[in-house]
Parts: structure tokens; sequence; C-alpha cells
């Protein structure tokens, strides 16, 4: 089975020559990690100084890795990629928000964004970080049950006001909302609200999807957990898997908090967590929906065995495959070719606003062992088959 990953031409076909070549330039970037720095600090600085950089950002990191500057702008992307039938989900990549306002129009253009892609089969699902509908601090204070002052409590209430505005319109629309995990310790809070907003719109069927960061040890006793509670209660859990990005932010604040770090002790450890992971949620299907987020070939083998063993269908809508646009191809592109349900996080944004996702990613990919080799391996083997 695993020999389905390597076919570079059904991976690259919606790339023409100029983008396979751009794809490569970056990945042979990416690959060298002081580059990165150099090119982060650099961005930093250009965009700081207002230095005219955009147009040169655009045309290079940001077309790969992102859809557009707004959601319109994005639709050329989710056609054409859906004419390979791989949908998108849309990410507004803006972050670091603080005051209100910010997040009340975080709320808003959440909101525009379900009515936009009701109607588009393309796009099933919406997405938003928690920290964009309330203030990273506070849900730092509620989770660790701290005392609130009245303030803070009657901001708390807003926070939860906002949740329940955009799972409630998803849930009239039939729309999904996939909901990100961030640092472990504002995440409790998170992890409550998003709860509650499962219990009230996953009866029929799941709207609200949480995510579990399965490189933290106690994330699979949470989800068992979490299922005694929704079969007591009768509500669907749908959840995103993925491994985690705060990986060194963690393990610096257990040290210097002193306290034990979340993190698995390793790799390995890691791998079978999410392993374990896995096969739970595919051995409770009647009563879980699964988005499986990872560029991990072995997990997703993992999960079309257990399929294929179980006789699930390749696009039962209880099980999807998703990845990060820019990158992967080869899994997204060779997964849709077989229709098992695929989906691309595709993040918009201003140019100037998105550089922040765009530099941690970079960051991030230089980071996971055997990646960039793997993605410039392909690229390397479509150009010579492209005679490029």
């Amino acid at each position: 089975m695993k020999n389905f990953f390597d076919n570079t031409e059904i991976a690259f076909k919606l790339k023409s020559d100029s983008e396979l070549e751009r794809a490569y330039f970056l990945f042979k970037m990416i690959a060298h990690q002081p580059l990165v720095r150099i090119g982060t600090a650099v961005t930093h600085f250009a965009i700081k100084a207002h230095l005219p950089v955009e147009g040169l950002i655009r045309a290079t990191v940001f077309d790969h890795f992102c859809g557009g500057v707004s959601e319109l702008d994005c639709m050329k992307t989710v056609d054409a990629i859906h004419t390979a039938g791989v949908c998108s989900v849309l990410d507004y990549s803006v972050e670091g928000k603080e005051t209100e306002e910010e997040f009340d129009a975080v709320v808003a253009r959440t909101l525009k964004l379900i009515d936009f892609v009701k109607e588009k089969q393309a796009i099933p699902f919406a997405v938003f970080k928690p920290t964009a509908m309330g203030r990273f601090d506070l849900y730092v204070k509620v989770g660790e049950g701290e005392t609130l002052t009245s303030e803070e409590e009657e901001e708390w209430d807003r926070v939860k006001k906002r949740f329940n505005t955009v799972c409630e319109k998803a849930s009239e629309l039939g729309v999904s909302l996939l909901i990100d995990a961030e640092e472990s310790w504002m995440q409790t809070a998170a992890d409550a609200i998003v709860e509650e907003m499962m219990r009230i719109y996953n009866k029929e069927r799941a709207v609200v999807y949480n995510t579990l960061q399965l490189y933290r040890w106690d994330r699979l006793d949470y989800l068992k957990e979490l299922h005694k509670r929704a079969k007591k209660e009768g509500f669907i859990i749908g959840m995103k898997f993925v491994r985690g990005a705060y990986m060194e932010k963690e393990h610096d604040r257990a040290e210097e908090k002193g306290y034990s770090t979340p993190i698995c002790a390793s790799k390995k450890i890691t791998d079978d967590n999410f392993n374990e992971a896995v096969h739970y949620m595919m051995d409770n299907l009647d009563s879980m929906v699964l988005f499986l987020g990872t560029h991990n070939e072995e997990s997703t083998l993992l999960v079309l065995s257990i399929m294929e063993e179980k006789g699930i269908a390749k696009n039962d809508d209880r099980v999807w495959f998703g990845q990060l646009y820019g990158m992967s191809d080869h899994i997204s592109y060779n997964l849709a070719n077989r229709e098992y349900n695929v989906a691309k996080y595709l993040p918009f944004g201003p140019v100037r606003d998105v550089m922040p996702y765009l530099i941690r990613r970079a960051e991030e990919n230089t980071s996971v062992a055997g990646q960039t080799t793997r993605e410039l391996t392909l690229l390397s083997t479509e150009r010579k088959r492209r005679k490029l």
C-alpha cells in the first residue's frame, strides 16, 4: 500500500512547471535552518520598517503556503484543488489579537465565512483558534481555577458567548467547525468550552471538533474520559488529531515553573500515543468522528488499514484526512485520487498579518525530522519526470 504515496504525477498534477520550481526552491531554502532564521529576521525587520517586501513575499512563500488575502481571493485555489477531489478548510490566519474589539471582529469574520462556505461543497469546514475569541491570560486563569474579578467574569462570559454564536451558526447552516488546540496551560479552559459546545450542538452530527495534541501524554486519558461523558449525555465527539506544535515552549515553561513536562518523552512514545488514540477512535466511530491532521505517512496508512479491516467505506464521512496547503501533496492528492475524504488547511489574510503564521510554519517544518527531505525528494522526482 505504501508506494501509492510515491506517485508524484498525481501529487503535483495541479502544479505548473514554474510552481514546481518555486516549491523546490522554497523547500531547499527551508532545508537550511540558518537560512530560515536569517529569512525570518530579515522579514520581521522589513515588515516593521515598512519596506516594500510584500510583493516578493506574495510571489514566493505566501502564494505557496496560503490561499490568498481574502475569502474571494482563495476561491481560485479552492476550485482548482477540488477538481482533484481535495476540499478546503479556510483558515483566517491572523494571530496575536488582544482586545475585545478584535475578538468581536473575529466572530463577525467567522460568521461571514460560515455564510460564505455553506453553499460550497468544496469547503465543508470552518476553523478558529480559542485565542481568537478571548485573551490568552484569561484562559490560563480560568484553567488554573483562579478566582476571577467581576470584570473578568463578564469577560469570560463574553468569550463563551462568542463560541456559542459561531457554533450555533455552523449548526444552522450545516458547516462543521474545527477548533484548534494551543498551549497546554490555556487548553484546559478551552477544552471545557468546546465540550460544552459539543454537548449542545453535536446531538445529531459532529458540528464541533476539538483538537488533541498527541505529543501530550495525558491526551488519550482525556479522550477516554470525554467519551464516557459523551455516551452518558448523548452527544457525538468530533476530534481532530495532530501531533502538536508548541514543544519547545511547553518544555521551557515546565522547566521555568518546576512541573513535569506535558510532552511525551520521545518521538516513539508520541507516535505510539498517536496510534493508540487512532485505534480508540476508529473502534468507536458510532459515537466519534475523526479528522486526522497529519503529514505522517505511517499514521495515515494505519487509518487506511483499519478502515479496510473494518470494512469502512473510503468516503465515510466519519473519517477525514487533512494536511496544510503547500505541504505533503503526495499524501493529499494520492488519497483523494483513491476517493478518501481529504481537506487542505488553506490559510488566508493580509500578507503582513499572516507573516507570523508563515514564519512559525517554516520554523516548525525545519524541526520535523525528514519532512523537508521527503518534500525535496518527491519534488526532485517530479522535476526529473517532467525533464525540467
